[in-house]
């Protein structure tokens, strides 16, 4: 067995004790073309580092979007802004840099059912998760149960100390499914605490907001209460038109609503990188 063989063994068990994953896959690769264009150390040093910076900054992303608990993954790459009416692409990328969650703004997205909304919350969810942003996605019925269900087993205190760790949450499929006077107050428990800490919240809607009180057992006082804290620093974004699965139907299966998927796993191998002689 050859010295340099030994060398890599070496370097590869320590890495693995170091917990540099990176480093492992990128160092041999790395050592060939600094031979070949005779770095200095300091240069390959720098370089088999930052391929270890590289592969964690991907693995928070990965850990981010498993994390979130996408139903599904989308991205804005994927939405079809010319058929979706009524949607400002502009107002969407300017939504995906995400500055209003560190401000701890809000999102409504209002508009009929099958128009994107979940497409444009998900994709802005995954857009934050890539920021390495804490995200949780839940539809408003399952979050609610989840409520009602840990107040039920006295660990309702655990699992709001949970969501106030999220710095985006979002709510998605608000008014599908009616709640009742105790799954209303813990949700709008659940937002007046996230307003106070001016933690942001993203929601899907296929109701006017004039609709509101009778999905939260028709207690317009409250309804009215959880509206003002939610619509004070949001931003709203209203789709129109006719429901993209009707269409598909109509158009014999042929999808108006999104191009091709696109990949949405962060780089996790370090190429060598390309150097200027």
């Amino acid at each position: 067995m050859s010295r340099e063989v030994v060398v890599a063994d070496l370097v590869r068990a320590d890495a693995r004790q170091l917990k540099m994953p990176g480093l492992a896959r990128g160092f041999e690769a790395l050592a060939r073309q600094a031979r070949g264009e005779k770095w200095a150390f300091e240069e390959y040093l720098h370089e088999t580092l930052q391929a270890e910076v590289t592969s964690r900054a991907d693995s928070a992303v990965r850990n981010r979007l498993a994390q979130a608990r996408f139903p599904e993954t989308k991205t804005l790459g994927e939405f079809d802004f010319d058929a979706a009416d009524g949607v400002d692409a502009q107002a969407v990328a300017d939504l995906a840099r995400g500055e209003w969650i560190g401000r701890g703004d809000n999102v409504v997205l209002a508009g009929p059912i099958g128009t994107g909304k979940t497409h444009l919350a998900i994709a802005l969810g995954v857009e934050a998760a890539r920021q390495r942003r804490h995200v949780g996605f839940w539809r408003a019925a399952d979050l609610v149960r989840g409520l009602v269900e840990a107040r039920d087993k006295r660990e309702l205190g655990r699992a709001q100390a949970r969501l106030r760790r999220v710095e985006l949450l979002i709510l998605d499929e608000v008014g599908f499914v009616p709640f009742d006077r105790t799954g209303g107050e813990l949700l709008f428990n659940l937002l007046a605490d996230r307003y106070e800490r001016r933690r942001a919240v993203l929601v899907t809607t296929n109701l006017a907001f004039a609709e509101w009180p009778r999905v939260f057992a028709d207690d317009e006082k409250l309804t009215t209460a959880l509206l003002d804290r939610l619509a004070e620093r949001a931003t709203i974004l209203t789709t129109r038109g006719k429901s993209y699965r009707m269409r598909r139907r109509a158009g014999g299966g042929a999808s108006t609503a999104s191009t091709p998927a696109k990949s949405t796993e962060p780089r996790t191998t370090p190429s060598p990188r390309s150097r200027k002689e």
